[in-house]
């Protein structure tokens, strides 16, 4: 069996990237130095207009926990209707209870919606927060979601490899559990061989230089220390190189 890789895209320049490198599908996103959060229409539209693969669309409002507004859930459900209007594949999200479990009833609600608009769904790392993951992954099952992202309730899913092959004997094939946070090509082999996985999440990036000739080094317009005129782009060869690696051990 082939290991797929799902590219965690932040534009459609990195999905393209993507996908030239033989990525399964994107799950295309925005600012991902802050956990990732909902593209924009231009981003979505355009990343479909060039794609062939299956476009997945994180729905995250905002950054910071997972405990949402009546105003963001309003807001979560909205982009929803405007994936299922544009042709995505899948959205990708969770919403979770002030004590860590999920909240089944907006869940429910975007599960339900999500399949009127024709989309699969996947449930996001908002699941690596929940207070008792084996509980959370029952219910997650029952609502009817496709597929759980997790790094097994650590920073990354080499830390977390143990919960994770624990989740997936556990989902016993009721729901695809796809490991992501710090897969690269220097680890892939490893997490396919310690959890069982048979489809990784990676954002495959790279640090790409400005062409930019004028530099304005007095400034900080992003609010960070980091350098304003670089970005963080997907990259073809290093797509290719993780799906290389990952599929090592199953030809062995």
């Amino acid at each position: 069996m082939n290991i797929l890789l799902e590219v965690c895209a932040n534009s459609a320049q990195s999905a393209i990237a993507a996908q030239n490198g033989g990525a399964h599908r994107v799950e295309l996103c925005d600012n991902l130095h802050e956990g990732g959060t909902t593209p924009s229409y231009g981003q979505i539209s355009a990343t479909l207009k060039y794609l062939t693969i299956p476009v997945h669309v994180l729905l995250r409002p905002r950054p910071g926990d997972f405990l949402y507004t009546d105003l963001e859930f309003e807001v979560i459900k909205s982009d929803l209707e405007m994936c299922g209007k544009l042709g995505c594949a899948a959205i990708v999200t969770g919403v979770l209870n002030a004590d860590g479990t999920i909240d089944k009833t907006r869940c429910a609600e975007l599960v339900q919606l999500a399949k009127q608009n024709g989309l699969k769904t996947t449930f996001h790392r908002a699941f690596d927060l929940c207070a008792d993951m084996f509980q959370a992954l029952d219910e997650i099952i029952e609502l009817g979601f496709d597929c759980i992202l997790t790094s097994g309730g650590k920073t990354t899913a080499i830390e977390g490899a143990s919960k994770i092959a624990q989740l997936i004997q556990r989902a016993a094939g009721r729901i695809s559990i796809m490991p992501g946070g710090g897969i690269s090509e220097y680890n892939a082999a490893d997490i396919v061989h310690f959890t069982g996985a048979t489809e990784i999440h990676s954002s495959a990036r790279v640090r790409r230089k400005s062409n930019m000739q004028f530099h304005n080094d007095h400034i900080i317009v992003g609010g960070s220390f980091s350098d304003e005129y670089d970005r963080d782009e997907s990259d073809e060869e290093r797509v290719k190189s993780i799906i290389l690696k990952a599929n090592e051990q199953q030809t062995d």
